[in-house]
């Protein structure tokens, strides 16, 4: 997804954002079951790797410098862990399964929250409280951490530093090859 270089971090995640949900459009209206898995498998790919750079870079800039940002961050990466048991029970679906239907519909619903209130809340006040230098900075290690990031849900992965920044990468390279194994599309 994002790959500019000349982008800081908050712009990265909006961009993030925007792209997701055009894939959860694609999903909603997605007329054949086949189509509808394929981008379900894509869309769980890029949330993972989303998450990643949020939890390693995004949350912990978010405790440092906002008033409120121990209390932000925990409820951000409670509801990223949320999701994530969300895609593990999709990937496990059949697609014709009602719950495949149902899990997608509250995946759907539940990110757009996520990023409605981080857009609304977050991010902003990220902006206002870091200088552009180090918003783009972070940018850049954002962009490096999805590049090597999971591409499955692991919501029992460590999600705090340093085990997420230790661990990530390695489980990014096995989901990789499970991709490649399996012809996953990601």
């Amino acid at each position: 997804m994002t790959t500019s270089d000349t982008h800081d971090l908050v712009d990265m995640i909006i961009t993030d954002h925007r792209e997701v949900d055009e894939v959860f459009k694609e999903i909603e209206s997605s007329a054949t079951p086949s189509k509808r898995r394929e981008l379900v498998e894509h869309v769980i790919a890029e949330l993972v790797r989303h998450s990643v750079g949020e939890e390693e870079y995004l949350y912990p800039i978010a405790r440092r410098v906002l008033p409120t940002g121990d209390e932000v961050a925990n409820r951000k990466l409670k509801e990223h862990t949320d999701a994530e048991w969300v895609m593990k029970r999709l990937e496990a679906s059949h697609i014709d399964d009602a719950q495949f239907g149902e899990l997608i519909t509250k995946l759907i619903a539940d990110v757009r929250r996520h990023f409605e209130d981080e857009e609304r809340e977050v991010l902003p006040a990220l902006r206002d409280a870091c200088s552009e230098a180090d918003l783009r900075h972070l940018g850049e290690k954002f962009e490096h951490s999805r590049r090597l990031a999971p591409t499955r849900p692991h919501p029992s992965a460590p999600n705090r530093a340093p085990l997420n920044k230790i661990l990530a990468p390695g489980e990014g390279l096995i989901d990789r090859l499970r991709d490649a194994l399996t012809h996953r599309k990601t």
